[in-house]
């Protein structure tokens, strides 16, 4: 297969899977999660994707990266009206028990998944394909219409997630390019999620002691 129909395939299979296939299949978040983590290794085989886990450099720039973000979300939940904010944000997993959610569906259901689909695969096959400067655009930009059927499912406005997720696909990919390895963008990725999941339990703990 040619380098550009490759591309056009390799982007949409993971949008037609997200958006159309998997939610037809009418699975709860286990299910879901299984699904997309078999779709995600499959994917990421047929276009012999590259992860290269087990590399230092990824490790030290996803470390730094992940703390960055964790002291963002200390910063928030120390400050009240911030923290307020956090309070309100509601339950994202509210099939399965917390614990469940935050150390199995995230990094498994979300971040391996799109990791294996998106930085180890879709993103070098874009650069190869396109340059550097046009696969990373038409990469975050598939990343982002990836989240469009789970951000109407959530009741989120579909233009404002695309466009959030997008941009976090541009960090997710620069850290991709720069470390040669998905590892920095999975542990950035892991926290940003962690986190989210995280952040406003903390804060409404914080709010029901302080009554």
């Amino acid at each position: 297969m040619s380098s550009f129909p490759k591309a056009v395939a390799a982007v949409g299979l993971p949008l037609a899977w997200s958006n159309w296939a998997l939610p037809g299949l009418g699975l709860g978040v286990r299910g879901r999660t299984a699904a997309n983590a078999g779709f995600a290794t499959a994917y990421a085989a047929a276009f012999h994707g590259t992860p290269n886990w087990r590399c230092a450099k990824g490790f030290r720039y996803g470390l730094v990266s992940a703390a960055l973000v964790a002291a963002g979300y200390g910063v928030a939940l120390a400050i009240p009206s911030l923290r307020k904010s956090l309070r309100a944000v509601p339950d994202r997993g509210p099939e399965v028990a917390p614990a469940e959610w935050i150390a199995v569906h995230i990094p498994v259901g979300t971040v391996y998944s799109e990791e294996m689909i998106f930085r180890a695969t879709l993103n070098p096959l874009l650069d190869n394909a396109f340059g550097s400067r046009a696969g990373t655009a038409l990469g975050a930009l598939a990343f982002g219409l990836w989240h469009v059927h789970p951000a109407r499912v959530a009741g989120d406005s579909v233009p404002a997630t695309v466009a959030v997720t997008a941009a976090g696909g541009v960090a997710f990919g620069w850290l991709r390019r720069r470390t040669e390895s998905i590892t920095a963008p999975a542990l950035l990725h892991a926290a940003v999620n962690m986190g989210g999941a995280l952040a406003p339990r903390i804060a409404r703990l914080i709010e029901s002691a302080d009554k």
